[in-house]
């Protein structure tokens, strides 16, 4: 996506992304309790935010409509979601506090194309407080990543990693065992 491009795309998405800082701030200023929260959310993410699940504020999302979160989704406050290449949060997904989430990333020789890739995370998957997540990654079910990791490429299913950049720490050896929600 080259970023100074004239296209009806660019305009559009521009568009898109004005939108979401401004609901963003809305959600950011408005009393956590207020019943006004979960509308705002369903704006922000175009209805693709699960029964159940919430954010505690302040968030910030790049752009609400490239976001799915799924049902009993769990976000701690301070959470950032660069979501150009689109983000999928599956049901169950526990995010800590200042959890970054970044789809793209800049060309290394134009630095006004955004390279961008999705970012998965399947169900039941537990992030730490400050983790970062890298582009094209996907979160295996039930997975834990320590806190202050920074996640470069996909981590599967039942494991445990930790570190910069995460590597694996172990496995869990009865998933069946992990409560939902």
């Amino acid at each position: 996506m080259n970023q100074l491009e004239q296209s009806e795309s660019n305009h559009i998405r521009q568009n898109e992304i004005k939108e979401s800082a401004e609901l963003c701030w809305k959600i950011n200023t408005t009393n956590p309790n207020s019943e006004k929260i979960p509308q705002l959310l369903n704006q922000l993410f175009s209805g693709d935010f699960g029964d159940q699940s919430r954010i505690q504020p302040p968030l910030h999302v790049l752009d609400g409509k490239e976001v799915q979160i799924g049902k009993n989704v769990s976000i701690g406050f301070n959470v950032t979601m660069m979501s150009a290449g689109k983000i999928t949060i599956e049901d169950n997904v526990k995010l800590a506090a200042n959890v970054q989430l970044l789809t793209n990333n800049h060309d290394y020789y134009n630095r006004e194309i955004l390279v961008c890739k999705p970012i998965v995370i399947k169900n039941n998957a537990w992030l730490g407080a400050g983790v970062t997540v890298l582009p094209g990654v996907t979160i295996g079910e039930n997975a834990v990543v320590g806190a202050g990791a920074v996640v470069t490429r996909d981590v599967a299913a039942n494991t445990v990693v930790a570190g910069i950049p995460a590597r694996k720490l172990s496995e869990i050896a009865h998933p069946e065992r992990i409560i939902q929600g």
